[in-house]
């Protein structure tokens, strides 16, 4: 908004409306009695652009924390590592990164080259089309692995595809080890407030501890952040944020009205046969009306 020459004024609060009306007056109005600030916590680590501020919390800044916050967990876990360098998966890890080479005093390095045509691959359905995908978004540069104990460092893992592949490009790069940290805790559960994850069993870490999920990527040591770690991250900036909607970690839903029979119904939605299923239905209707059309 600032580049378009706006000025932010404040948030929408929760439970709040507000109208503009053609003569361009403003109406607000609060239509719930019992609000309570709860965002959305995954958005401050992977969704939002780092230039914004959402609830007065500069996200830049939030990432810088969560990259300080994995710098301290693993001198708390390995005080004695064997890093060489930290690489981000691009674009979103970048300032996590960063911070967190800076923190262990390790050498940052831009290790991925990506090309900026390719969409985020977690939603894409079907597993070959994202693996293809995975291979042309990111290339490696050799001589950034190569003979080096290499800390790959990325804002989150859902489905796992591109976690694996990138660890395999490293090792094909000749990294001697590749380490794995990821900015979020394991995403476990779907979200139901707007964004079209997977269904939770494709998940890599369904089902999976954070051992056996490094190991499912092929990684010599998987790093999850704490949720409290990353909880803290965001809320430092702004102490009015007590409470997070942190369901796609921990699985509790803010709006207390979600059950399994609901979530079932998402599953069936969202899985791969689903959607594979719909866009199969989809080239068959436009075929079906380029054929009509033709035939006109």
């Amino acid at each position: 908004l600032d580049i378009s020459g706006f000025t932010r004024v404040r948030d929408i609060e929760p439970g709040e409306a507000i109208f503009i009306d053609m003569q361009g007056n403003i109406h607000t109005r609060q239509c719930a009695e019992k609000t309570s600030l709860t965002p959305c916590l995954f958005e401050f680590v992977y969704l939002a652009r780092p230039d914004s501020i959402i609830d007065d919390v500069n996200v830049h800044q939030a990432r810088m924390r969560m990259g300080v916050k994995l710098a301290e967990k693993v001198q708390r876990e390995r005080p004695e590592h064997d890093i060489d360098v930290i690489i981000p998966i691009p674009d979103t890890s970048r300032t996590s990164a960063l911070e967190m080479a800076k923190h262990l005093n390790v050498t940052f390095r831009e290790g991925f080259i990506k090309n900026r045509y390719i969409g985020r691959t977690f939603i894409m359905p079907g597993q070959t089309q994202r693996k293809r995908s995975v291979r042309r978004k990111l290339n490696p540069i050799e001589s950034e692995f190569k003979g080096k104990v290499v800390m790959l460092v990325d804002d989150s893992i859902v489905r796992g595809t591109t976690s694996k592949q990138i660890v395999q490009m490293a090792r094909d790069m000749g990294a001697r080890k590749v380490y794995f940290a990821s900015a979020a805790p394991p995403v476990r559960f779907p979200n139901v407030y707007g964004i079209d994850m997977p269904s939770p069993t494709e998940f890599i870490a369904h089902n999976r501890t954070e051992d056996e999920i490094g190991e499912a990527i092929g990684a010599d040591w998987m790093l999850y952040q704490d949720l409290s770690d990353l909880q803290a991250s965001v809320s430092e900036e702004h102490s009015g944020i007590t409470h997070f909607d942190s369901s796609v970690f921990d699985g509790h839903y803010v709006t207390g009205d979600i059950d399994e029979l609901y979530l079932e119904r998402l599953d069936q939605k969202r899985n791969d046969l689903a959607k594979v299923d719909e866009e199969t239905s989809e080239h068959a209707d436009e075929a079906s009306a380029d054929l009509h059309t033709k035939i006109q």
